[in-house]
């Protein structure tokens, strides 16, 4: 199946206000030795809750070790913007606290292609890179000036995208990027995962890893199928669509990832040849 599909799904719980951002360097790219003489990995795995994640810098060189060539030229300067400081304010004051730590590492200090800035974003937060690539096929077939989630309430734009501003009379776009991450939840972020892939993938993927290390305790407070629990993968794909624990919405959007996931959408031809 090569056809692409939006799916936009709101989400109702509201994030703590912004803290004061700090613009990050992105990583120098400095000549890096092969992957085989490095020992980097080829393929980034699935790390379990609570596990020692590797910093933003190791996962820098092991991608660059096994460099990929670029599908979305469009992507370019995108994929060539830094990312941001996001303060301890960005994940809401119903997680546990553990996630300021979590919240400490999100910079999007990387530049490179779409796939490498992929992989370091899986890297880094300790997610199957596989994964990674089939949500944000799903999102955004990865094109980083994707918007969605448009919405009439003026509150809920961004700086500089007011309503009727992005070429909709009255509505402004609520999600960004290659990864749709939602302004209104994730305001510290802000202008990063707009303007920068890395930032956009690094902000999605911190969200990720709080939920499956256990943080996200909201969880069992929303409607839901069955309890939320750290270490239960799918479910927290399915939470970021929906900000829900086992829904029908999220279970379809799981399954929608997993479909790409098994049909490997990103090495299909026609996906490689999109712009």
């Amino acid at each position: 199946m090569l056809s692409r599909r939006t799916w936009l799904v709101g989400v109702v719980v509201l994030i703590a206000a912004a803290a004061t951002a700090r613009i990050v360097a992105p990583t120098a790219r400095s000549p890096q030795p092969s992957a085989a003489a490095t020992g980097a990995p080829v393929q980034f795995g699935t790390l379990p809750p609570g596990a020692e994640l590797p910093s933003g810098m190791q996962c820098a060189r092991w991608v660059r070790a096994s460099p990929s060539p670029e599908n979305r030229p469009a992507n370019k300067t995108f994929n060539d913007t830094g990312g941001q400081n996001v303060g301890p304010g960005f994940f809401p004051v119903s997680d546990s606290p553990q996630v300021k730590a979590l919240a400490a590492r999100i910079s999007g200090a990387f530049t490179g292609t779409t796939e490498e800035i992929l992989r370091w974003a899986a890297c880094k937060w300790g997610i199957s890179q596989d994964i990674v690539f089939a949500q944000a096929a799903v999102e955004s077939w990865w094109q980083q000036d994707e918007l969605g989630d448009w919405g009439t309430q003026a509150g809920r734009c961004p700086p500089g995208h007011g309503l009727g501003a992005d070429g909709r009379p009255g509505a402004c776009p609520e999600s960004y990027g290659i990864l749709q991450d939602k302004y209104p939840l994730e305001q510290p972020s802000w202008p990063g995962i707009g303007k920068s892939t890395a930032m956009n993938a690094d902000a999605a993927y911190a969200i990720w890893r709080s939920c499956y290390d256990g943080y996200e305790v909201w969880l069992n407070d929303e409607p839901k199928g069955r309890l939320y629990r750290a270490g239960d993968l799918w479910g927290c794909v399915g939470r970021w669509n929906t900000g829900s624990w086992y829904t029908p919405h999220a279970e379809s959007y799981i399954n929608l990832v997993q479909e790409y996931l098994r049909e490997r959408i990103w090495d299909q031809p026609a996906f490689k040849q999109a712009g």
